[in-house]
């Protein structure tokens, strides 16, 4: 989680933006955006030269070569950020508005791209040298900071913190799911290299991004050392869909800077009829909001079919179920209330993965886990796509802890049950002995059924208890008594004291 020197220097860059005229929030937010990618360009461009020399691949660095900006060739190393930062300001501000805004907005050669789509009504907006010096060397105090926690999602954390400074941050769900709880969930499913993975409601594309970079990591040969299978993960292997223009352009950014070229980030509202995708992808991994009812009228008529509701949280799993191919697998979060509603719709969405798909896992987190942002309690349902059932065992885990603690603070703590669940979710053929006092076991479909498709862990989970024995009544009343007369004495004592 942000630290409190972190939200000390975002606060102070904030000031300086603040003073320096710029204040509306929004603008402030995009403006450390672009200042972050193109630091970031940098950073990652040095790191893919140091990879490529490890692995004996050929490289171009993007800023190498003279840049054509208009009819201008510019030296591409003055683009660099450790380049043009140690310029006097009035240079560094004509290097930033003539050369190296135009050239970010231009990176991309495909103009077809979701990175040049919504890089194209970017604008530069600092409006002195003297403001902009000043957010160049606060950014780099930042940086130092967020090396120092290298090991934690600083970035994600950062970009929370500046939406949290909107009034409006959080209203349509826009709550950046845990670092540590995408990694979990992306482990659990295992992206293969001929994946096609979406999150229909993307945000800033943090689960394209590990995804990307657990095939990275754990895929690198088969990715890497095979054309077709790079360009499938470039251009044709991650999918995302939002509504909102800024985080859209921020997912673009965030998996440029992760190194996928070209991933499909689109405008959409993806309960609507514009979306039309239909047993499209293989892997779906979404978190997606939960921000109640909408109007039924700009929802797809086939999702209706399924179950008739407003409450998005159950209109997007019918939804991740059509855009699934056969066999494709899913992996989201969802309320608690979509695990035990009582209501016809609640009932015929879980019927339906049951019933029709495969439900494989239901993993029940504990309400801390969004906190500071949110206290709701979630789950994670896991299931894939057959369109004629297939549901045996389905495999309960109680979460009790995710490596933090469960109060706003999120304080770092020894107890974590993350790895816990990827290793027994992976060995599920292990699991059929397990008590129901224990934290994970196996509940069989019928059960399930007869149970009115309730899929709380709370329903099927067995407490354990320890019988305690008391000492007989007459026992307890002749120790009453004892107290009762020693009372008396001291009081008695205590008045002759007076």
């Amino acid at each position: 989680m942000i630290t409190g020197e972190l939200k000390n220097r975002i606060d102070s860059i904030w000031q300086i933006f603040w003073t320096g005229g710029l204040t509306n929030p929004l603008e402030v937010i995009e403006q450390m955006t672009y200042l972050m990618f193109i630091r970031d360009l940098d950073d990652t461009d040095n790191i893919r030269s140091k990879e490529s020399a490890m692995l004996g691949l050929p490289f171009e660095s993007i800023f190498t070569k003279e840049i054509k900006l208009g009819d201008r060739l510019i030296d591409g190393a003055q683009m660099k950020w450790s380049v043009f930062r140690d310029l006097p300001a009035d240079k560094m501000y004509t290097v930033m508005q003539e050369m190296v805004f135009p050239f970010i907005k231009n990176l991309h050669a495909d103009k077809e791209s979701a990175y040049s789509k919504y890089m194209d009504d970017a604008i530069f907006k600092l409006p002195t040298p003297l403001m902009l010096s000043k957010v160049v060397d606060a950014m780099d105090e930042l940086y130092v900071q967020m090396e120092k926690l290298k090991e934690s999602d600083v970035r994600g954390d950062v970009y929370e913190y500046l939406l949290s400074k909107l009034s409006t941050a959080g209203v349509n769900g826009q709550f950046r799911t845990p670092r540590h709880i995408i990694k979990m969930m992306v482990a659990l499913m295992k992206p293969a290299a001929d994946d096609e993975i979406c999150d229909p409601s993307c945000g800033t594309a943090g689960f394209l991004v590990e995804a990307s970079e657990y095939l990275r990591t754990n895929k690198k040969e088969e990715i890497f050392y095979n054309k077709q299978k790079k360009e499938h993960y470039m251009s044709h292997m991650f999918y995302g869909f939002d509504m909102d223009r800024t985080m859209l352009r921020i997912g673009a950014m965030n998996m440029m800077t992760h190194g996928v070229e070209s991933p499909y980030i689109e405008y959409r509202d993806s309960l609507s009829d514009q979306n039309t995708d239909k047993d499209r992808y293989s892997l779906i991994l979404a978190n997606p909001p939960f921000k109640g009812s909408l109007d039924s009228d700009i929802v797809s008529a086939d999702l209706l079919k399924v179950c008739k509701t407003k409450k998005t949280e159950l209109l997007f799993l019918v939804l991740f179920v059509r855009m699934l191919k056969i066999g494709g697998r899913c992996a989201c979060i969802v309320p608690d209330g979509v695990l035990f509603g009582s209501s016809t719709a609640h009932k015929a969405v879980r019927k339906e993965i049951v019933e029709n798909q495969k439900l494989e896992a239901v993993i029940s987190m504990p309400s801390g886990v969004f906190k500071p942002y949110a206290g709701v309690s979630t789950g994670i349902l896991v299931f894939s796509k057959t369109n004629h059932g297939g549901t045996d065992n389905i495999w309960f885990y109680d979460m009790q802890a995710d490596g933090f603690s469960l109060d706003d603070k999120r304080a770092a703590i020894n107890e974590n049950d993350i790895p816990d669940i990827i290793r027994r979710f992976h060995n599920r053929d292990l699991e059929a002995g397990r008590e129901r006092t224990e934290k994970s076991f196996m509940v069989p479909k019928q059960e399930i059924v007869d149970n009115g498709y309730d899929l709380s862990i709370n329903k099927y989970k067995k407490a354990e208890y320890v019988p305690v024995e008391y000492p007989p009544t007459s026992e307890i009343m002749e120790k009453i008594m004892e107290l009762d007369a020693q009372i008396e004495e001291e009081l008695s004592a205590l008045k002759a004291m007076l």
